[in-house]
């Protein structure tokens, strides 16, 4: 049986798939997880509606947030994975030989347990490497619990997180940035997505400004990613590393040297395309960042 599946990115859009099937529907204590199966994505899930991860496409996404910042890093060994529950995160962060311990603070085993069962192919086992310690709770919690322990010291977190307009919003903050900058070593690396600059750009600016006043070098990043309907943007902070001073030769050594060949969308060939934005996306944002000064 086919049902419209249909998305809203902003209010007066909307876009989708209206010969989509459910497969599955489970409703967790913290939000509703629906699995379908679409002629143009393959398999994809939805959180409370909205457009998480699909078969057909979810390389773009997990390749563009993990290896322009991993690369970026001249040897990372440790990162953490706020969210992620659908393991895509950590597939690309094993990629890197380097790796020696992968946290994936995921609030809702649910969503584990559905993508393992239904998108087995999105983690790819990466759930049964013993370098990944999956914890089932608030990412918040775990992150407060290392700093206050000093437990922990990560190379590269990635947040793998529903939209900041979403119960996540109080990890999209500076002060939460600061939590984090309690576990990082001191040439780590912070991904995460901000959304579109056709659909979200005063909620975009909004997360640049706050990146730009906790860290010192940030980049945006963008890619058209298909179950988001949209060029899709996404950043990387660090107080020390700048991906996009890295060049095609950089990026294609650093590749090489770490034995990574299988990739489907992200290369050396077009690393320094992520880092460009064209004049509307400026203009487009430039509306609601304030002025310097």
């Amino acid at each position: 049986m086919s049902d419209p599946l249909l998305f809203h990115p902003c209010p007066g859009a909307v876009y989708g798939f209206p010969d989509a099937s459910l497969v599955a529907r489970v409703d967790s204590p913290y939000q509703r997880i629906e699995v379908w199966d679409t002629r143009e994505l393959g398999r994809l899930f939805t959180l409370d509606g909205r457009p998480m991860t699909s078969t057909g496409d979810e390389f773009i996404y997990h390749e563009c947030m993990v290896h322009p910042a991993a690369l970026a890093h001249p040897s990372p060994k440790a990162a953490l994975v706020l969210g992620g529950g659908d393991g895509g995160a950590a597939r690309q962060l094993l990629a890197h030989p380097g790796i020696e311990k992968i946290v994936v603070a995921e609030l809702d085993a649910q969503v584990v347990r559905a993508t393992r069962e239904h998108l087995p192919q999105v983690q790819g086992g990466a759930f049964d490497d013993p370098r990944v310690e999956l914890v089932i709770g608030d990412a918040a919690h775990y992150v407060a619990a290392a700093a206050d322990t000093q437990s922990a010291n990560f190379d590269l977190i990635v947040f793998d997180l529903t939209p900041p307009d979403s119960p996540a919003a109080s990890l999209y903050t500076t002060a939460f940035y600061g939590q984090l900058k309690r576990i990082m070593s001191r040439d780590a690396a912070v991904s995460l997505h901000l959304g579109s600059p056709y659909f979200h750009a005063q909620r975009m600016a909004g997360l640049l400004a706050d990146l730009r006043g906790a860290f010192a070098v940030v980049r945006t990043m963008s890619a058209f990613v298909p179950l988001y309907g949209s060029l899709w943007m996404m950043a990387m902070a660090s107080d020390t590393l700048d991906p996009a001073a890295l060049s095609a030769d950089a990026v294609a050594t650093r590749l090489a040297s770490r034995g990574i060949a299988a990739l489907k969308h992200y290369g050396a060939a077009t690393h320094a395309g992520l880092f460009e934005v064209s004049p509307s996306v400026r203009d487009k944002l430039s509306q609601f960042l304030k002025p310097p000064g």
